[in-house]
């Protein structure tokens, strides 16, 4: 039976019932924002099941939207067109590469048809813009890349799906690479980025830190994410994640201060970490870790900035280990970084690793883990009933095979004491008799 609290009509049907009106007010307030905010916030259900209804063309327009965003693991078409207006305030090409890359990358996963469900929210987009962006960023040639990187998901999700993990930027990283090394820097028609090693110690002379742009760098290192270099861009790109979940937020200017943090601990250039290039693959690492396949307690909340610090030493080592090669560390360090804290494995129940089924945002992620938490909380109080139960029978079992055991016992001895009083009668009732006819002779006799 539902409470006055949660059926607010019953109020009205029942006359004099004590207490205010007030609460039962604010909860239907409460419970109108937060469907008013639902709208808007998280992965945008309700509008996506109207899109389902939508012609063909506007549901491609939301899967690029979502697909933009998905790189910051948000499911979220207003982000996504936050984001692509962040890319346009960077750099228009740069954002037509990126929706190309998008929408090529959508339409390719829809020729081989793949999961509608995974299309729609924009799981096979996102590599497409990283592609498209950052092959606009070392390279000219973008187009061509396209097809090829649908192929790196299809083939990796068959085989990460046998461990239950995601295939974050894996495709995008192949990809980059193996464009890059084909290619190479000295070509007459696609000609890289010269990536060489240092050769010679940096120099750092910390008296010259500057801290505004050690505190600038963290949002250009949300911004690196997608190869971007303005703060303004990255203020716009935590604006878009804000909307979405304020976890992932949080997660995300987390993860970029520890990157920062790290630089600055492994002597690195300055103007690497005002670059914000330590920062980029901290962040995703953060906010992977940090509620998004982990349900979120402060536990994970450690664990996820763990993960950042061991990301971005991972990253300089990686990235000094390619610069030998000429290639560029990519997102290689979190995919590695990421990987690893997600195949850990603990004793403890405070972190728990979500079925990749189940993984929508992080606040949806934690209310389904308080919800399984009860159902194992319901049913193991249900289970100590049952047992107190069976116990209590039981017993009751057993005192009744007593009393059972008693009473038979009782008729034992009793039907045994009958029979020894019947028999001690007869033998008295013989006596008697003898005792009549010897009197009878007697006198016979005499006479």
């Amino acid at each position: 039976m539902a409470s006055p609290e949660n059926n607010p009509s019953l109020e009205d049907r029942v006359e004099g019932q004590s207490g205010p009106a007030g609460p039962s007010s604010l909860h239907r307030a409460w419970t109108h924002f937060l469907k008013v905010l639902s709208y808007f916030s998280g992965d945008m259900e309700v509008f996506g099941k109207w899109m389902e209804k939508q012609f063909f063309l506007l549901q491609l327009l939301d899967w690029v939207l979502r697909g933009a965003a998905q790189v910051m693991f948000v499911n979220n078409p207003l982000s996504g067109l936050v984001i692509f207006a962040g890319l346009i305030l960077q750099n228009y090409w740069w954002a037509l590469n990126g929706f190309v890359g998008t929408l090529f990358a959508t339409i390719s996963a829809l020729i081989l048809q793949q999961s509608r469900g995974a299309i729609a929210a924009g799981l096979y987009g996102y590599n497409g813009i990283l592609v498209g962006l950052l092959m606009a960023v070392f390279s000219n040639d973008v187009l061509g890349c396209f097809i090829s990187a649908r192929l790196c998901p299809v083939a990796l999700a068959s085989i990460n799906t046998r461990w239950d993990l995601p295939v974050f930027t894996l495709p995008f990283n192949i990809l980059v690479c193996l464009h890059m090394v084909a290619t190479g820097h000295y070509n007459h028609h696609f000609p890289q980025v010269l990536i060489q090693p240092r050769s010679e110690l940096p120099n750092i002379t910390w008296s010259e830190i500057d801290v505004a742009k050690l505190f600038r760098s963290i949002p250009v290192g949300i911004g690196q994410v997608y190869g971007c270099d303005n703060p303004w861009t990255g203020g716009i790109f935590i604006i878009s994640l804000f909307i979405s979940s304020p976890i992932t937020c949080v997660h995300a200017v987390l993860g970029s201060a520890v990157g920062m943090v790290s630089g600055l601990a492994l002597s690195a250039p300055f103007e690497d970490i005002y670059f914000g290039l330590w920062g980029y693959n901290c962040v995703l690492a953060c906010i992977a870790v940090g509620g998004m396949f982990y349900a979120l307690t402060w536990q994970v909340h450690l664990l996820a900035i763990t993960c950042a610090f061991f990301c971005a030493y991972l990253g300089s080592a990686i990235s000094n280990v390619m610069s030998t090669l000429g290639l560029p560390a990519c997102t290689w360090p979190f995919c590695l970084s990421a990987l690893t804290f997600l195949l850990l494995t603990t004793g403890t129940k405070r972190i728990f690793k979500l079925p990749l089924a189940k993984v929508t945002y992080p606040e949806k992620n934690l209310a389904f883990y308080w919800r399984l938490k009860k159902q194992e909380k319901a049913e193991k109080a249900a289970k100590e009933s049952q047992e107190q139960l069976n116990a209590e029978i039981t017993l009751h079992e057993k005192n009744q095979l007593k009393l059972e055991l008693r009473r038979i016992e009782e008729g034992r001895q009793e039907s045994e004491n009958n029979n020894s009083t019947e028999m001690d009668e007869g033998v008295n009732v013989e006596g008697t008799n003898g005792e009549d006819n010897s009197t009878k002779v007697v006198p016979a006799d005499y006479v």
